[in-house]
């Protein structure tokens, strides 16, 4: 098991090593800066695009579905009061034309 641990220490060394150099590394730095630059220019180019032709984004999309299933549960009440209010009615009419009776 000694040899296992000392192999494994060994390995988790060398790639702690090699993550360091490749961190320190001014190429690597550089490379990476540029194209997390170049992936921000893209999707701001993309939001740019979209907006041009005018086509929602997918928040766009979820903020609208959250609006609609709010209007929903709030249409949804109105109904149910009114059919409270219709069974009203047709109570108070059914009592009013007894009483007529």
């Amino acid at each position: 098991m000694t040899d296992e641990h000392s192999i494994r220490a060994r390995g988790e060394e060398a790639i702690s090593e090699l993550a360091q150099a490749l961190l320190e590394n001014p190429l690597l730095g550089s490379a990476l800066g540029r194209a997390v630059g170049a992936g921000e220019r893209a999707v701001q180019a993309q939001r740019s695009a979209m907006g041009a032709l005018n086509i929602a984004s997918s928040a766009d999309v979820e903020r609208l579905a959250r609006r609609l299933r709010s209007l929903s549960d709030r249409l949804e009440t109105v109904e149910d009061r009114l059919d409270d209010i219709a069974d009203d009615m047709a109570a108070l009419r059914a009592a009013r034309d007894r009483d007529r009776a």
